[in-house]
């Protein structure tokens, strides 16, 4: 388990094949390569995690699954919150136990996802049913720069989640869907 200030912005861009070459040249380092991401938020019927803006995710990829806790975003330029995190064996296994417990998933969003490292920060292309995103995670410094090596500043930072990202998409388009999944959007 890891317990953490988690410090991040993201920054949309054109599509993947440019976007991956921009952080390629800027000098960051293949960690992860490309795959499918399944997030699922969880809450209980009242609703209570999110009337205290936290977030309960369990992320299943096919290597390993994340169990994530997030507490309420704190005031900075960049999105701030707590972050307590844990490789999950069995995704799957773990989400029907929520279940059982009296969790319900309210909300479901899907990535192709491949990281990169550069000094202390972790750079993630995301290609997602709304749009390619770069997440820069780490450091205020180290995401400052790199934002900066990528031609963009801080006009330019996105620190909404891909939910609300999604629920602007939703509106924008007209669409019905209720989940930002590839087969929907």
């Amino acid at each position: 388990m890891t317990v953490m200030l988690e410090r991040e912005i993201k920054l949309q861009f054109a599509g993947p094949a440019e976007t991956r070459a921009a952080i390629v040249q800027a000098g960051a380092t293949p960690i992860r390569g490309r795959r499918l991401q399944e997030d699922c938020l969880l809450d209980v019927p009242s609703e209570q995690l999110r009337h205290r803006r936290c977030v309960l995710r369990i992320r299943i990829e096919q290597q390993k699954s994340l169990l994530t806790f997030k507490g309420p975003v704190q005031p900075s330029p960049m999105k701030l919150r707590e972050e307590i995190e844990t490789v999950v064996g069995d995704g799957e296994a773990l989400l029907h136990l929520f279940e059982e417990l009296g969790f319900q998933v309210w909300f479901r969003y899907q990535k192709y996802r491949e990281e990169f490292a550069y000094g202390d920060v972790i750079i993630a292309l995301d290609e997602t049913p709304i749009g390619t995103f770069v997440e820069i995670e780490g450091g205020e410094e180290g995401i400052t720069d790199m934002a900066h090596t990528l031609g963009r500043g801080a006009a330019d930072y996105i620190v909404d989640s891909y939910r609300t990202l999604f629920c602007q998409h939703r509106e924008k388009h007209k669409l019905a869907a209720t989940d930002m999944l590839f087969d929907e959007a």
